[in-house]
């Protein structure tokens, strides 16, 4: 990663701030995640001593552990210290590999901390607050004896019940189904605070007898489960979807809030703190999401440590011009994402690996470039990009703008060069003069022999009306390699026989980017598939490809 230059963005923001937020526009396009990588790295060089990434606070406390020096594994704390499948991101495994190696042969109050600061949900589940309470009973009973402090023999279990009730999808949609407006839900709150309130409370003689970390521990799965038992609390209450929406995004914003401010106060003597997540739990001012035909609005975290730290918050902005992984087209002129396109002036640059061509716009230049611009209209709620806002335009500080997103693997040419490479591979390329439907044409067929009797590979870029169209190939920049792996590797790869495909089918995102997938139409026949074929799958699509090729030569010697 190339490290952002710092100096720039200390004179456009004009300040040296407690937090530092970078807001993402998206969670799918890997130029954001680069992009905070390679500024951490120039703002560690400046005094910054921690990061904090929306992702679940008590998970993260192993991907700080391990960075501090820890025991364990890159690929187990990646597995088990990220929510909201963070983990599986290759920014983050280079930003995990990164701390560490950057704290090694440290000072403590030298390294670089992790932190998350999310609450461990999901957009339509919660989890049980008894693991934490657990833990926090445990570590309480462990120094203080059983009869050494208040609940100690409180059977946590029976007011809990069965974990998996409160997980359940449904509890979050309908509040008749929830369990947290029961009396063992309201007991619990209580055993809860008072639990939190011991630990406070004999705060000397615990750290005496465990340590300064364990405590810290300890206190963040006591502030998580009062945190879940509120949501759940909500999630019961019986006020309109949209009225109870609403409130489950504001208690997750203000647990946020709450976390990077505990966080901050644990950090104030270290420097400042980075912190990155979404723009819409950043932003200053009210969020607001149209959803199933709710108007949602609720404070964001960024809303409520905005104003409780005045000055020392400051918040960039991300936004997007056109991506690749998104399939998302080069704004229209007039937009906000326009303005700040090529041929933009005044603005310092930053780069990271691969290079996006990043911009950084300061709010004086916003303000001038994009008076008069209206918001884009062109997104899909499939993309996942929320445009720029007017509000979002004035609210912050900067904006880091990525003209165009280019891909993170080989486009077509380049793939067709390396299957062809193969021996006896013969390329068939569809067009008007080969008498192909137009719908086909520009796709690649590749064949072992000049019989070309069946393609052990295919690249296209279209989606056949009424045929195959779940790929949503439509979308700029969006292209498919079919691959026949034959039915033992398909259920390998998939944990499933093609047989089974047609019943699983609902569940499948033929549209996702960069993973193996069954073939929309041709699964059945043990085809897979990737779309725009990228970090997290193009090695297993390499093998993939030399695998199908060595049963077509089988096939044809036979």
């Amino acid at each position: 990663m190339t490290p952002a230059p710092v100096a720039e963005v200390r004179t456009l923001i004009a300040a040296s701030p407690d937090l530092l937020a970078f807001g993402e526009p998206t969670h799918g396009e890997p130029a954001f995640p680069q992009l905070r990588n390679a500024l951490l790295q120039a703002l560690v060089e400046d005094g910054f001593r921690s990061v904090a990434i929306e992702s679940d606070r008590v998970a993260a406390l192993d991907v700080d552990a391990y960075v501090q020096g820890g025991d364990g594994t890159l690929d187990a704390v990646l597995a088990t210290g990220f929510s909201h499948g963070l983990g599986q991101l290759d920014a983050n495994r280079d930003l995990v590999a990164w701390l560490r190696g950057h704290n090694a042969g440290r000072p403590p109050g030298d390294r670089v901390a992790f932190h998350g600061f999310d609450a461990p949900l999901e957009m339509t589940t919660a989890p049980s607050p008894g693991p934490y309470l657990r833990h926090l009973h445990d570590y309480l009973t462990a120094r203080l004896g059983p009869d050494g402090f208040r609940h100690g023999r409180t059977d946590l279990g029976a007011l809990l019940g069965d974990d998996r009730r409160w997980s359940d999808v449904a509890a979050l949609m309908d509040a008749t189904k929830s369990v947290g407006g029961g009396a063992a839900a309201m007991a619990l709150r209580a055993v809860a605070d008072d639990l939190v309130t011991t630990l406070y409370a004999e705060a000397p003689r615990l750290v005496a007898t465990s340590s300064p970390q364990a405590w810290r521990r300890a206190e963040v799965h006591g502030s998580t489960a009062l945190g879940l038992l509120r949501y759940h609390a909500v999630a019961a209450d019986p006020i309109t979807p949209q009225e109870r929406t609403s409130r489950l995004l504001g208690i997750r914003d203000a647990l946020m809030a709450r976390n990077l401010l505990d966080i901050r106060t644990g950090e104030r003597h270290r420097g400042p703190t980075l912190v990155f997540a979404h723009n819409r739990h950043l932003q200053r001012h009210p969020s607001t999401w149209r959803l199933a035909g709710m108007d949602l609005t609720w404070s964001s975290a960024g809303a409520v440590v905005a104003t409780l730290l005045g000055e020392r918050y400051l918040y960039i902005a991300g936004s997007l011009g056109s991506s690749a992984a998104l399939g998302l087209a080069a704004p229209d002129a007039g937009t906000f994402e326009h303005a700040l396109g090529p041929g933009l002036t005044d603005a310092a640059v930053l780069t990271a690996e691969p290079d996006p061509g990043a911009v950084l716009v300061d709010a004086v230049t916003l303000a001038a470039v994009t008076h008069g611009r209206r918001e884009r209209t062109d997104v899909t709620a499939e993309q996942g990009y929320f445009p720029l806002d007017a509000a979002t335009v004035a609210g912050c500080d900067a904006v880091l703008h990525v003209p165009t997103a280019a891909p993170q693997g080989p486009d077509p040419a380049a793939l067709a060069e390396r299957i062809l490479a193969l021996p006896g591979t013969e390329l068939l390329l569809a067009t008007e003069e080969s008498g192909a439907p137009e719908t086909s044409w520009g796709d690649r067929f590749f064949y072992v022999g000049p019989d070309r009797r069946l393609p052990f590979a295919t690249i296209v870029g279209r989606d056949t009306p009424g045929w195959d169209e779940a790929s949503r190939l439509d979308r700029p920049g969006v292209f498919r390699v079919n691959v026949h792996a034959g039915r033992e590797e398909f259920q390998r790869l998939l944990g499933y026989p093609p047989a089974e495909l047609e019943e699983r089918r609902p569940a499948v995102d033929f549209a996702r980017l960069d993973v193996i997938l069954p073939h929309p139409s041709y699964g059945r026949q043990g085809w897979v598939c990737v779309l725009n074929p990228g970090p997290r799958s193009v090695a297993d699509l390499d093998g993939l490809i030399v695998t199908a090729h060595h049963r077509a030569v089988l096939r044809r010697s036979g």
